[in-house]
């Protein structure tokens, strides 16, 4: 499990945070007040691999969240402040979270801290799925080939197959463009690159899903595309 539960009243830093641990294969769930992060907290709790709190919020602070989350969960936590004063750091830690972060920090400053706790609790290390089965197709992730229902092998690009393996990987999701030209090729789009939608048109003939109405790969105007497949992942 990768999925984060991150409360913050800083709704740009919030959603910048969001975006980015997105692009790093993350599931995010978000809070903007103490209210909120509980709610969330009890529906999410077995599935959170971390819990992200910053100490200043509207209702209540991060201590007495942090203080809520151990007296439930083990999981890991990670302390943001703007307070340069080490006695945050010091209760915080008595508290049970397992790692500080002080404000302003960089999104990969903050995503270096992340993968050094899921390493320590095993969660980077996990075997990720390989084969990914939906609508009669089976994407292999170790020798990078789809095939169709019956078992013939359908050519794709390096780059096509990285955008399927993204999609399959992320069924239902609303997928902006930007996450998925970063995905593909590793830059957001400019305004007028069209690179993505020739991409999809493509991923949608070797699919046959009709580009006119479309099942498989939907657009979601102003904002990119969605795969609204179901998707079965296993390692056999």
């Amino acid at each position: 499990m990768r999925s984060i539960l991150i409360v913050d009243d800083d709704e740009k830093a919030r959603l910048l945070l969001k975006t980015y641990l997105e692009k790093n294969q993350y599931e995010v769930h978000l809070a903007s007040n103490g209210r909120t992060f509980l709610a969330k907290f009890e529906r999410y709790v077995d599935e959170l691999s971390l819990v992200i709190l910053d100490v200043m919020l509207p209702d209540t602070d991060g201590f007495v969240l942090c203080k809520t989350v151990r007296g439930r969960s083990n999981v890991p936590i990670i302390m943001l402040t703007s307070s340069s004063d080490e006695t945050d750091r010091v209760v915080g830690l008595e508290l049970g979270a397992d790692d500080y972060v002080a404000k302003p920090y960089s999104p990969r400053e903050l995503l270096a801290r992340i993968k050094a706790i899921h390493r320590r609790v095993g969660v980077e290390n996990a075997v990720a799925p390989r084969y990914f089965r939906f609508v009669g197709f089976k994407l292999d992730t170790i020798e990078r080939t789809v095939t169709d229902s019956a078992g013939e092998a359908i050519s794709f690009t390096g780059m096509d197959f990285q955008l399927l393996k993204y999609f399959v990987e992320h069924p239902g999701d609303v997928l902006d463009r930007s996450q998925l030209c970063e995905e593909t090729r590793g830059r957001d789009p400019g305004p007028l690159d069209r690179s993505l939608d020739v991409q999809i048109a493509r991923l949608r003939v070797r699919l046959k899903d009709d580009g006119k109405n479309p099942a498989l790969i939907k657009a979601v105007r102003g904002v990119g595309y969605v795969f609204s497949a179901d998707v079965a992942v296993s390692n056999v």
